[in-house]
């Protein structure tokens, strides 16, 4: 009965609100800052300003950026920040005026739109094919020209705060000359590349800020539910790549990422951080944008589970790392959600009790409130958490290498396919790393 209102209110907010315009990016550069504006509008009834700014730093090259250049690496951060406002009520249109877009970029952008919000579909019980559910319309038909633009050999590496990308980070920072890159700042983002050596005039920082009205709207009851973050993050660091003559931009997604979260759909809470996602980005930048710049994802050969082996090693982070959503806000782990549970989890075969412990505060096996999110995380429930979790058949995997440990939550849970070692041993060759990435990472890992 939910899922029919929910769908009976999905049509209704279609047929009340007809269209979703994006008029303009504002780009301003002052005192080595760059300052973005994007201009939106639901219906003409609602208007929408966020912006994004980032803070000078001795390695922009930005006065030497043509304006035009800069002007289409911010209309492409604003063509997925308009997702979390159009959201609100999904008209069927989005009009774009700042840039005519081709036939192949409609289509893209309607993909990436349709996927990246799997989860908002399902979860709000909105029953509507890629095809119908929305249709991009060109306001303008001013010419986006390529991003023409000398880069080095200069890493690009976005951070967390979370293991994965302290991996890539620790991997990464002694072989080459590299840039982390932090959006919207957060103890456990300052703290994790402060152990990695660096200082915050080090870092690329993006200070990102939602329009309130949207804020507002979500209270009041209009549409709302999980974004495509990390698509934003890859057009975003596109401009800091740029900005900073970066040739390679290296995050942290993991095989792990592309199981989806409802098994047997294509819904994936990490749907931006898939291969799939990654394929089609790069593919749309090498053909509208820029064919030399490199996007990838430098742990995509690697599993949740040998990522937390390398991880465990890396004890300067052990006391600042922080995955956990739910806490991010006061820099802690919550010790309640299934981010907190898994990570605990994919560390067990490699820390002991105690230091896991020490890590989260308490001992998250005994707790059996948890029962339910760990039923979600091993596949006993029909659907996986809807956060950034591993494969169902690490977490059996890890659990059997634990049950000779006194516990509590993970009593009689189903036996997995795959042991530790099995799943350490194993090396995905469907990635986009450079050569000498790929040797790096095979070195550091012994393969």
């Amino acid at each position: 009965m939910k899922r029919i209102e929910n769908q009976q209110r999905f049509d209704a907010l279609r047929e009340q609100f007809k269209s979703f315009t994006f008029y303009k990016q504002e780009v301003e550069l002052k005192d080595g800052i760059l300052a973005m504006t994007f201009h939106f509008s639901l219906d003409e009834r609602y208007y929408f300003h966020p912006t994004m700014t980032l803070p000078a730093r001795p390695f922009y090259r930005w006065e030497s950026i043509p304006k035009e250049q800069l002007e289409v690496l911010a209309f492409h951060i604003g063509m997925v920040e308009l997702v979390s406002y159009w959201k609100i009520a999904c008209p069927k249109t989005i009009v774009v005026k700042p840039f005519d877009l081709k036939l192949c970029q409609k289509k893209w952008w309607r993909h990436l739109y349709y996927n990246g919000l799997g989860e908002f579909r399902y979860l709000n019980g909105i029953d509507c094919t890629e095809k119908d559910f929305l249709r991009i319309e060109s306001g303008t038909d001013r010419e986006m020209k390529p991003v023409n633009l000398p880069l080095g050999e200069k890493t690009l590496i976005p951070v967390g705060g979370g293991k994965d990308s302290v991996v890539t980070l620790e991997m990464l920072r002694n072989e080459m000359p590299v840039i982390p890159l932090i959006v919207n700042p957060r103890g456990a983002t300052v703290e994790c590349v402060k152990a990695a050596g660096y200082t915050m005039d080090d870092v690329a920082v993006v200070n990102r800020t939602l329009d309130p009205t949207m804020l507002q709207l979500n209270q009041e009851g209009y549409l709302n539910g999980h974004t495509p973050f990390s698509a934003l993050l890859a057009f975003v660091s596109l401009l800091i790549g740029f900005g900073s003559g970066s040739k390679y931009i290296a995050l942290s997604n993991e095989s792990s990422a592309n199981e989806s979260t409802v098994p047997g759909t294509n819904i994936n809470h990490q749907y931006s951080k898939s291969v799939e996602f990654e394929r089609d980005f790069r593919e749309y930048v090498a053909l509208h944008l820029n064919g030399s710049i490199q996007y990838f994802s430098f742990l995509r050969p690697l599993n949740e589970m040998q990522i937390a082996s390398f991880f465990s090693r890396c004890e300067a982070y052990h006391g600042v790392f922080k995955s956990c959503n739910a806490g991010s806000k006061t820099d802690s782990w919550c010790g309640k959600c299934p981010k907190c549970l898994f990570t605990w989890i994919i560390l067990s075969p490699f820390l002991t009790r105690e230091k896991l412990i020490a890590i989260f505060g308490k001992d998250l096996m005994k707790d059996t409130t948890l029962r339910p999110i760990f039923e979600e995380l091993n596949g006993t429930s029909a659907v996986k958490p809807f956060e950034c979790v591993g494969t169902v058949e690490e977490v059996r995997a890890c659990v059997d290498f634990m049950k000779d440990r006194v516990n509590t939550i993970v009593e009689d849970s189903p036996k997995g396919d795959a042991t530790v070692s099995a799943i350490l041993k194993r090396f995905n060759e469907e990635h986009f790393l450079p050569v000498q990435f790929e040797q790096i990472l095979k070195t550091k890992l012994h393969v």
